[in-house]
């Protein structure tokens, strides 16, 4: 039985609900790159006939079968790994771990005709970006006080490179009509459907 773990909480799961509401209530398929514990292509699982999340830390993928074996999970280098082609590609807090332009062109071309790609990434601050960011410092304290903070499993952690701005310019650019939002716990989403017939 899958352990969604639903009494726990930290950034990333408080963005769960939004990655879902992005996408197709039911699909054929679903990837998760990135998938560390595997708690988001569990949620997946729930409306996608056959889901994979990829991990390249063998750590992470060896607690993700053992939490929700119901799921496929493969230990690889997703810039690498031979992917198919999936109507759903998420990825949460992961591109900054990757080279941005090329991750989220493999991300995009791992799509079907007509399928969604929902990124939830971390943006490095900025001066201009502080004033926004410390809005979300009483949120985020709230927040704590209400749940139990999930612990990070010894997922591996980087610091973010680019900023909000240039993630935003960066992936217009790449995939035009993507749908890019800043959200108030120091994350950001970007949205895409990759056009029917292409």
């Amino acid at each position: 039985m899958s352990d969604h773990r639903n009494h726990e909480w930290n950034h990333n799961v408080h963005y769960h609900p939004l990655v879902l509401r992005a996408l197709p209530e039911r699909c054929e398929s679903a990837l998760d790159v990135g998938c560390g514990d595997g708690l988001l292509a569990a949620k997946l699982a729930a409306r996608a006939g056959h889901v994979t999340g990829v991990d390249s830390s063998p750590e992470m993928i060896e607690l993700a079968r053992r939490r929700h074996p119901g799921v496929e999970f493969v230990h690889g280098d997703f810039m690498s790994w031979p992917h198919g082609r999936y109507d759903v590609v998420t990825s949460v807090a992961t591109i900054h771990h990757m080279a941005f332009d090329a991750a989220l062109s493999r991300m995009a071309a791992a799509l079907r005709p007509g399928g969604t790609l929902v990124v939830l990434g971390v943006p490095r601050t900025s001066p201009a970006d502080l004033p926004y960011e410390l809005l979300g410092v009483p949120y985020n304290r709230l927040m704590k006080a209400l749940r139990r903070e999930a612990q990070a499993d010894g997922m591996p952690a980087r610091q973010p490179e680019m900023t909000w701005a240039e993630v935003r310019r960066r992936a217009r650019r790449l995939l035009p009509g993507v749908r890019c939002r800043r959200h108030l716990l120091w994350r950001y989403s970007l949205v895409w459907r990759r056009p029917p017939g292409r």
